[in-house]
């Protein structure tokens, strides 16, 4: 029997960005449930300066995040007890996209009996002990645009705000080519429209110490996006070349695709084509 499949968003995104990939795996009859991470979809909480008016952009630089407190334990919790829902308490196939790697890398260390197999979509994977937040400083990551499209200081707010509602023209498409590159600009707007402004820093903070019996134990799949501009494609595979020296003897099995970073949206066929094949 198929093992069900558990689908997991990254920053600033919710279950609503895995429509199409679910629809598409529900023509297949087997199990699948996407989950709102802590901090985002309807569990978001929304700076009032993101859609105050007059508009105030030092308010948006200052006003202090109602997610500060959500950290990588926190979802990594809530990850688990959803991995315990959905699989009954029989192994699932988790894919994860861009941050929710590095959820999943918590969860199955957490719980490895409980991940059948561990699927990265264009996501983080960090290695043992090391936060997400160093490595989108990394060389490997040069000409990422998060960090140009970030309208307050991480440190100060507590959070990666992007000013979702912006009416300014350039902005907008920069946001466009940092996640959605390849689909038609009226989809990825109506996706923006749908972004939470702010991701929780402490998940992007938080660490995982990996262990062979844990995380190492779990069959991996990478599933790298070539036209990235969020995690950059060096960067992914330093992820992949990352684990499998710490854990050479369960390498990573690796797929990669033309696309940007949202494949789920522009090609929500093939990835579910993909995953659909594993586990």
């Amino acid at each position: 029997m198929r093992t069900p499949l558990l689908f997991v968003h990254g920053f600033w995104h919710g279950t609503w960005c895995w429509s199409e990939v679910l629809a598409r795996v529900a023509e297949t009859g087997r199990p699948a449930l996407a989950v709102d991470l802590p901090g985002h979809g309807l569990r978001a909480r929304r700076p009032r300066s993101v859609t105050g008016r007059p508009f105030d952009p030092a308010h948006l630089a200052t006003e202090p995040s109602p997610v500060a407190g959500v950290t990588l334990d926190e979802a990594g919790d809530h990850l688990v007890a959803q991995l315990k829902r959905l699989g009954r308490g029989g192994p699932v196939t988790v894919v994860a996209h861009s941050m929710g790697g590095t959820v999943l890398t918590r969860a199955a260390e957490q719980a490895p009996e409980l991940v059948a197999h561990a699927v990265y979509l264009a996501a983080f994977m960090p290695a043992s002990g090391v936060p997400a937040f160093d490595y989108a400083l990394m060389p490997e990551n040069e000409g990422e645009l998060i960090g140009p499209s970030v309208r307050a200081d991480p440190a100060a707010v507590g959070a990666l705000r992007l000013d979702v509602a912006s009416s300014d023209d350039a902005y907008r498409q920069q946001l466009r080519e940092t996640f959605y590159g390849d689909i038609d600009p009226e989809a990825a707007d109506a996706a923006i429209a749908l972004m939470t402004p702010d991701a929780p820093a402490g998940i992007a903070l938080g660490t995982t110490t990996l262990t062979r019996q844990g995380w190492g134990s779990v069959p991996r799949t990478y599933v790298g996006c070539a036209r990235d501009m969020t995690i950059r494609p060096p960067l992914q595979h330093k992820f992949v070349a990352e684990a499998d020296t710490a854990f050479p003897d369960n390498p990573t099995a690796t797929v990669w695709l033309d696309a940007s970073h949202s494949p789920f949206l522009s090609q929500p066929g093939r990835v579910a084509e993909i995953v659909g094949g594993i586990g």
